[in-house]
């Protein structure tokens, strides 16, 4: 049902990601992995960083960073925004973070080389095949230093979407002048797991309206499952969390939270 590969779409979506994520994101994230940042007192890796929503405020915090994303326009876009950091102190902020291009399967750093690899915000369950996610975890486990943390979430309503087509999700002001416009329509393949989402921002300046359709495709990932993944790739389970606050899962939680450490 979906031909996609997990990364097809994003270097579509890069332009649009900040702006939607404004309008929807009530998740708390930062807050929290700012915390298991600071706990881990050494370098930190960031799969997926993107334009950077989680890594830039990390390295705000004193936090040394390297954020790695398969995406050029995402990573283009984390680079813009990481020259309007102050740079006034010393060192410059900039100094603590460093973008890499890279499949996050195949790790291109050196092994035992970070104290904490985190996986914010669903970006494992962009791999949407058993063996993507087996080299991810084998991956970051061999990048970590003994006793290093991984920390992930995951999103678990993605399997609830009821399908629908061409509805209207979102409307608002844009940047320079725009007005902005999400038409979306979701469909599902619950026998693989899969739910894909067919996107179009439609972009209006005046009577001019321009046309960006691309399409994402996510990965339901049981938290009974991912769990056993880890222990077979070295991890401890340490946490496991439903919300960002530190409160306890259940299978109801609108947030699954792994802390694991390496064995």
């Amino acid at each position: 049902m979906a031909s996609n590969e997990g990364w097809h779409g994003w270097d579509e979506y890069a332009p649009f990601y900040d702006w939607e994520n404004a309008q929807t994101l009530g998740r708390r994230d930062v807050v929290f992995w700012t915390r298991v940042a600071r706990q881990a007192r050494g370098r930190t890796l960031e799969l997926g960083c993107g334009t950077g929503r989680v890594s830039l405020p990390l390295v705000r915090a004193g936090v040394r960073l390297v954020g790695i994303d398969r995406s050029e326009a995402m990573l283009t876009h984390a680079l813009k925004r990481a020259r309007r950091l102050d740079t006034s102190s010393r060192p410059p902020r900039t100094k603590r973070l460093h973008l890499a291009r890279g499949d996050i399967r195949w790790l291109p750093f050196a092994s035992a080389s970070f104290n904490l690899v985190i996986a914010p915000y669903g970006i494992l369950q962009s791999l949407l095949r058993d063996r993507d996610v087996r080299d991810t975890l084998a991956s970051v486990a061999r990048v970590l230093k003994p006793g290093g943390t991984f920390g992930l979430d995951l999103v678990p309503d993605v399997p609830q979407w009821k399908e629908y087509s061409n509805r209207i999700q979102m409307s608002g002001r844009g940047p320079r002048g725009t007005h902005v416009t999400l038409v979306e329509s979701v469909r599902q393949d619950r026998r693989r797991r899969l739910t894909m989402f067919e996107q179009e921002y439609r972009v209006r300046r005046g009577h001019e309206v321009t046309r960006h359709p691309f399409s994402l495709t996510f990965r339901t990932i049981p938290m009974a499952s991912m769990a056993r993944r880890l222990e077979r790739t070295g991890f401890a389970i340490r946490s496991v969390l439903g919300d960002y606050r530190g409160g306890p899962w259940d299978d109801r939680a609108d947030v699954w939270i792994i802390l694991a450490q390496k064995v």
